[in-house]
């Protein structure tokens, strides 16, 4: 297997993704090949391990590309101009075969533009999109989408909680991933047009499409371990997603300041120890990898911009058991599947 990272995208590129790269390479069995600008590359490496890369790893490969698409590019117009990018070279390395995933932190309208005009869409989707792991309470929950179609119809909804499912059945091993509609209110006639008629829809087709829809989900019940994904629109998602991290770094950082307030807090801390940091193991969104771009059709992962080395080593050891479980394959069989039925119908 061949994990193909792109080692200048993020906001901490290319130092975090080189050094993920390396503390991934004896946690995986593939190998890591960085893309992007050699020279600076291998300086890297020379700078922070004081040797040549061959001697970390002989698993640890580099394809050079000179340019870099920005966080403030055009996406569309950097994916078509930029070609010698690293993403670009990264997206067109995956559809050729010569990588098994492709893993970027960089601009994410130019990944969502990339995947979709160079990778190609799944026959039968209407929009790809981004799906997060996130602790849930003695489970992790998923959320499609997380940013990436910031408006939907209720078709893509549908969609979202469709390769869920798939995704969770064959990465997780969930036998009915039960799947739940974000909305401000459980009740069926609650929300706004879009998430209205998507419980709709989502209510008539969950049978047909062997989704185990459990109905309308608050957010304050999302993490309580009985929901596995949750489906909305990107714009709502994202906002989910960023409350949740903030909330994450906040509880961290009190509980923190409350153990180390004083002395007697100290002392009464110390056999807590082991379960505090379990508690916070828990809490740390960087231990549950990138955001996985469901609906292309190869494996494609969008690492937070902010990315640390720590993030991209857990995005690493993700995109290989993403690929191990091979949940594309199964969605391209499950749609392909769909569209034939549909076609029937039709011919009847």
């Amino acid at each position: 297997m061949k994990i193909i990272l792109d080692a200048m995208g993020g906001d901490n590129a290319p130092d975090a993704n080189i050094k993920g790269a390396v503390n991934a390479i004896n946690k995986v069995k593939a190998e890591i090949i960085l893309v992007g600008k050699e020279d600076v590359i291998r300086s890297k490496i020379k700078e922070f391990y004081g040797k040549e890369m061959e001697e970390i790893s002989d698993r640890l490969k580099i394809r050079n590309a000179t340019e870099t698409i920005e966080m403030e590019d055009q996406p569309t117009i950097a994916i078509k101009h930029k070609k010698d990018s690293s993403m670009v070279v990264g997206f067109n390395m995956l559809k050729q075969d010569e990588g098994d995933v492709f893993i970027s932190a960089g601009n994410s309208g130019a990944l969502l533009a990339g995947a979709t005009l160079l990778v190609g869409r799944i026959k039968g989707i209407d929009r790809p999109a981004l799906a997060g792991i996130l602790p849930a309470y003695k489970s992790q929950l998923l959320l499609m989408d997380c940013g990436s179609n910031t408006n939907c119809k209720p078709i893509n909804l549908l969609q979202f909680a469709q390769m869920s499912s798939i995704y969770l059945k064959n990465t997780f091993g969930i036998e009915k991933p039960a799947i739940g509609l974000l909305n401000i209110g459980t009740e069926e006639t609650k929300g706004n047009e879009l998430v209205k008629e998507s419980y709709r829809l989502l209510k008539e087709k969950s049978e047909e499409l062997d989704i185990n829809f459990v109905g309308n989900v608050e957010g304050r019940d999302a993490f309580s371990g009985k929901i596995d994904a949750i489906v909305t629109d990107g714009f709502t998602g994202n906002v989910f997603l960023k409350t949740t991290e903030g909330l994450g770094k906040f509880v961290k950082k009190s509980l923190k300041e409350s153990l180390l307030k004083n002395v007697l807090s100290k002392i009464a801390a110390v056999p807590s120890l082991p379960a505090i940091n379990r508690f916070s193991n828990t809490m740390d969104y960087k231990r549950y990898g990138g955001a996985l771009f469901l609906g292309v059709k190869k494996p494609v992962v969008k690492a937070h911009g902010s990315s640390d080395e720590i993030l991209f080593e857990y995005t690493i050891i993700q995109a290989e058991k993403f690929v191990e479980n091979k949940a594309v394959d199964k969605m391209i069989e499950q749609f392909t599947k769909n569209n034939e039925d549909s076609n029937k119908n039709v011919n009847d």
